[in-house]
């Protein structure tokens, strides 16, 4: 699977592409990641994609131009390019399944005050990571390539681990979990314990109280 990243600020994404898991798959060739600098696609000396907005209004906006040059360079056969809005559809677990299923991923990063709006019509996915505002796309290509890249078998380690804790329609069981020390005493007279029922090794009733103290994400 490829991950293809148009930004202005390609130097961001790397700090977190080569830490922790996601270093491992890309090492081990299990998907991709190719981030590619919007200014490249620009045809002036001074490599603009961003211009004053029709109508007034503060800030800069996106040039379409430089976005559709990107796109239809990099797009390739089963893929799905996608364009970060607060006004998108809200991302989810069940989300991140679906675009698995995608041989590639084109996401468009936005900046300034937003895009053109007609870039919209490149993208055939608008999406949102909640309802705020952000100051790019940066951080949720970030968060979505995280979030599916999970879900290729290999990268989390073994393959029981993809199903522990899945339900049916795509979303997750998420529920309460303890390690060691058994009695945690942050102040004195304070004594944070362990549910003794986790410490008493019967599976039956630990799975029950597993199931009492969880929560199913669906969507």
């Amino acid at each position: 699977m490829k991950f293809d990243i148009i930004t202005i600020f390609p130097k961001i994404f790397q700090s977190y592409f080569n830490e922790s898991l996601i270093k491992k798959a890309l090492g081990k060739r299990l998907f991709s990641i190719n981030i590619h600098n919007l200014r490249d696609f620009t045809k002036d000396a001074h490599k603009t994609v961003d211009d004053a907005p029709f109508g007034g209004g503060l800030g800069m906006v996106m040039k379409i131009e430089p976005i559709f040059k990107a796109v239809s360079k990099i797009k390739k056969k089963k893929s799905k390019v996608i364009l970060f809005t607060p006004r998108g559809k809200k991302f989810n677990q069940k989300m991140a399944n679906d675009l698995k299923k995608y041989d590639q991923l084109v996401f468009i990063c936005g900046r300034y005050e937003g895009v053109d709006e007609r870039v919209s019509k490149i993208a055939d996915l608008e999406l949102s990571i909640g309802d705020y505002d952000l100051m790019g796309g940066e951080l949720p290509a970030m968060i979505v390539i995280e979030t599916i890249s999970r879900l290729i078998p290999g990268v989390i380690g073994k393959k029981e681990l993809l199903g522990e804790r899945v339900v049916k329609g795509g979303g997750f069981i998420e529920y309460a979990q303890y390690t060691r020390p058994e009695i945690f005493s942050p102040k004195k007279g304070v004594n944070w314990k362990v549910p003794a029922v986790l410490l008493s090794g019967n599976h039956k009733e630990i799975g029950e109280w597993k199931k009492e103290h969880s929560k199913v994400i669906e969507k």
